[in-house]
């Protein structure tokens, strides 16, 4: 619990970033929005570590969690040319000890 407690200043700052971009996305014209689908490989097997992220992922703004695909989990994002899936694997990274520890 310790672990996920210390991400919270993380998350925090993440979801005022993503909620800004998306906000500029919507409201500025001349700003690209090509939503789509990407696969995001994961490291986490099926299971209650993969549903937390995905549950946490889903909470920031700009990416919505579908499904599990192919080893991986489906994500619906505002721009497929940002890289969606290198940031959630970052943040699979930052996740990983906090929710495999419990």
């Amino acid at each position: 619990m310790g672990a996920l407690a210390a991400l919270v200043p993380y998350f925090l700052w993440q979801s005022v970033r993503s909620g800004m971009d998306v906000a500029r996305r919507a409201f500025d014209p001349r700003l690209p929005m090509n939503p789509g689908f990407v696969i995001c490989p994961l490291d986490f097997p099926p299971g209650a570590a993969r549903n937390t992220f995905t549950t946490i992922t889903s909470l920031l703004p700009g990416t919505v969690p579908c499904g599990d695909e192919a080893g991986g989990a489906l994500y619906h994002c505002l721009d497929v040319g940002q890289p969606v899936v290198e940031e959630l694997r970052a943040q699979e990274r930052l996740f990983t000890p906090a929710l495999v520890a419990g």
